[in-house]
């Protein structure tokens, strides 16, 4: 007998339409991510965790358990900025969560930031006034501002609400060491093992107090112990590594950091640590081996491809990292880390255009990114688009207040537009922000110098001295102070002590020959570099001694300074220029240009190379050699503002393209717009265009700045002719002949001139 599909086909959809139904309820496909990430959370796997908390908040962005969960992720793996803004989200969506805000404080506390952490702590103690962590982390941040009495009274108060709790007794220990009571931390330490003596960060506490204690056999046992306890935490075994640096066994520290790679192979926080190792080493062989082992073992790491990516930069293997980022941004196309290393590859080879075009799509992806902007900043900074640069580095600011990047390179614009409010602000922030760094005092104090507030620049520069007294360069800014005052004893005295705590300190060492040289000593400034020389040769320090063999007009000892500098540091670009200019001086043409050549192939993505032997030879009417090298320029830096002007005008004089050499003329301009070199070329270009009103204009901008050159003159003449004014035509061609006889056109000069005016209608 033969039944009918029918009924029962229509009964089986509708069961299966009923459970495609319930896999997509967003309800139960959180609730299932969420458990999952649980169960790996469990396990050890984070990143897998981390990624099942991500898609239970994707189906409910509001569900608070996966936000701190996966905040709590985060935290295991060390990822902190991450972790605060997962658990930033909780405690905005679960104020009551008590556990997220005190996670959250001690983010807060660990970044400085101890007004928010007490705010937290404060949060907390409202809604449970016996809640011990929250009594801590107030008196941390108390201790942390230099109130040492009231810091302790309120730890202990925090081990008197719960006495069973360690991180009170490990909050108070540490309080009591900062007021030199060493008997009672050990004590407090020794306590708070013993009431958890499987707790790890109460081994690892006691272990480091003995370290600082400088008794090394107690703390190696305490960190053993810690990794005893917790085997598959990476953190214990870098600890006992670090021990064991410091003590100066370098291959027990490695023995360790080998083991730990060994024994936890899918950790990353694990497998890394090597790699860090040999890098803080610079041992960059073994750096180099290890990471490609690691990029090879692990090329889904973004992290790895992008420490190995970097690497290969510092060593100027910049093929190799390019194709390290290739792999990564395959494995991981909007890894925002990975694009960044992209745009600084492009600006290494020279396309800062490419890197805008880059970094502009990774902040539009990541507006909230801060090293993004940063980044951004650098690629406008390299195109010369300063105010995009300055607006990016003022949103990364914004963005991430702590980050110091931003500042810095706004300081370096304020100092390059010798901005005096753009240097206090900056100098300003990085006071606050690195109070123990001679950086943000040095800063504030050259924008206070511009507004000739010298009383306000001295004080900043000896409260950078106070804050790092062994750092030399608060003491040399400080001469450098007494030197514009003409104070040169009191400058010498400075630079001195700038020596001491670094003898091979070059702005001391500039300071000193700059002070011979004021007194007109120049022997003697040669013989202070000669004596830095002997105790620490540089390729820096023999560029300063040609200079000073230039002002004892011995051309002979300069040259071999430059030349000897060249081999030291072939990279060292201002020596390579340096000789071929001395060499040039003194005629030997041919020795400047095979100095020239010795830094291309040094150095073959550096334009000003280029531009400085298109420039010999164009000397030499080798025109078309320099519009090659000119040209080669430009295929590496599309907008290297002097090649393209130089190159334009070769063309204009020579029958090229005139709408290129237009373009090209403009793109001179815009990189040098006070220049009058690259106001005579666009003026030239749009007189040959037959603009003349406008080549008018750019002729009278170039004799504004240069009023002796003969060219710009002879420029101006011929426009004037092309637009009819004959008297003023006259005017500027009768004074080129007067402020240059043999002028090159003088012979097209005079026969213009003998030529009857023009008679008026």
């Amino acid at each position: 007998m033969r039944f009918s599909r029918g009924p029962w086909l229509a009964l089986a959809l509708a069961f299966a339409t009923f459970f495609s139904a319930c896999t997509r309820d967003p309800q139960i496909l959180k609730k299932r991510h969420f458990d999952k990430g649980q169960t790996y959370f469990q396990q050890g796997k984070y990143p897998e965790a981390a990624i099942e908390f991500q898609n239970a908040i994707q189906n409910d962005p509001k569900f608070a358990d996966a936000h701190y969960q996966l905040a709590q992720t985060y935290l295991k793996q060390a990822d902190w900025p991450r972790a605060f803004q997962e658990l930033s989200r909780t405690v905005a969506l679960t104020p009551e969560n008590l556990k997220a805000q005190i996670d959250l404080a001690n983010l807060f506390l660990a970044a400085g930031r101890l007004s928010d952490a007490r705010d937290r702590a404060n949060v907390v103690l409202k809604s449970d006034p016996q809640n011990a962590a929250a009594q801590s982390i107030l008196s941390s941040a108390d201790a942390s501002q230099g109130d040492l009495t009231k810091g302790l009274t309120e730890a202990q108060q925090a081990v008197q609400m719960d006495p069973t709790r360690s991180g009170s007794l490990l909050n108070l220990a540490i309080i009591q060491e900062k007021s030199k009571n060493f008997a009672a931390a050990e004590q407090s330490y020794l306590k708070a093992v013993s009431l958890d003596d499987k707790s790890m960060p109460a081994r690892l506490a006691l272990g480091s107090f003995y370290q600082r204690q400088k008794r090394f056999a107690d703390a190696e046992a305490q960190f053993r112990a810690a990794i005893q306890l917790d085997p598959t935490n990476p953190y214990p075994r870098a600890t006992l590594a670090a021990l064991y640096l410091s003590e100066g066994q370098k291959d027990n520290a490695e023995k360790t950091l080998q083991e730990a790679k060994a024994a936890l192979k899918d950790n990353p926080n694990a497998y890394r640590m090597l790699a860090d190792y040999y890098l803080g080493q610079k041992d960059w062989d073994k750096a180099l081996a290890e990471m490609n082992s690691l990029n090879a073992a692990h090329p889904k790491d973004p992290v790895v491809s992008r420490m190995y990516a970097e690497l290969l930069m510092q060593q100027g293997k910049m093929d190799q990292a390019s194709k390290v980022v290739d792999g990564a941004l395959q494995n991981s196309p909007s890894d925002v880390g990975s694009l960044i290393l992209r745009s600084q590859i492009l600006m290494r080879e020279g396309k800062a255009s490419d890197a805008v075009h880059v970094m502009e799509q990774v902040v539009k992806n990541s507006p909230d990114n801060a090293a993004a902007h940063y980044h951004l900043g650098l690629a406008y900074a390299a195109t010369q688009n300063l105010g995009q640069a300055e607006a990016e580095w003022r949103q990364a600011s914004k963005l991430q207040p702590n980050m110091a990047e931003p500042l810095r390179a706004l300081a370096t614009l304020g100092a390059r537009r010798n901005d005096e409010a753009l240097l206090e602000e900056t100098g300003g922030r990085l006071m606050i922000l690195q109070p123990a760094s001679p950086e943000g005092y040095i800063i504030h104090a050259q924008g206070l110098y511009l507004k000739r507030d010298l009383p306000g620049a001295e004080a900043d520069l000896k409260r950078a001295i106070a804050a790092a007294p062994e750092n030399p360069a608060g003491y040399a800014r400080l001469g450098d102070l007494r030197f514009s005052q003409k104070k040169l004893d009191e400058a010498e005295q400075m630079y001195n002590e700038a020596l001491k705590r670094n003898p091979s300190d070059l702005d001391a060492t500039t300071g000193l020959v700059n002070i011979a040289l004021q007194k007109k000593d120049a022997p003697k400034a040669a013989r202070l570099l000669e004596e830095q020389i002997a105790k620490s040769p540089s390729s820096s320090l023999y560029v300063l001694l040609g200079q000073v063999e230039m002002r004892n007009q011995d051309s002979a000892k300069a040259e071999a300074a430059f030349q000897k500098a060249t081999e030291l540091d072939q990279n060292n670009i201002n020596a390579f220029l340096m000789l071929a200019s001395t060499q040039i001086s003194r005629g030997s043409v041919d020795q400047a240009m095979d100095a020239y050549h010795r830094a291309i192939q040094s150095n073959p993505r550096d334009v000003r190379v280029y531009v400085a032997l298109g420039s010999l030879l164009e000397t030499r009417n080798q025109w078309q050699e320099a519009e090659d090298l000119y040209r080669k320029a430009l295929a590496i830096q599309p907008e290297y503002a002097l090649a393209a002007n130089n190159l334009s005008y070769l063309m204009l004089e020579h029958g090229g393209d005139l709408s290129v050499a237009l373009s090209l003329a403009q793109i001179g301009r815009k990189g040098m717009p006070d220049s009058p070199n690259s106001a005579d070329t666009l003026g030239w270009a749009f007189y040959k265009q037959g603009v003349y009103g406008s080549a008018i204009d750019l002729f009278q901008e170039a004799i504004k700045e240069n009023a002796q050159n003969p060219t710009y003159h002879y420029h101006l003449g011929l426009a004037y002719q092309k637009a009819n004014n004959f008297e003023m035509a006259k005017k500027q061609l009768e004074y080129t002949l007067q402020i240059s006889p043999n002028f090159t056109q003088a012979d097209e000069i005079r026969k213009i001139l003998a030529e009857p005016a023009p008679q008026k209608n």
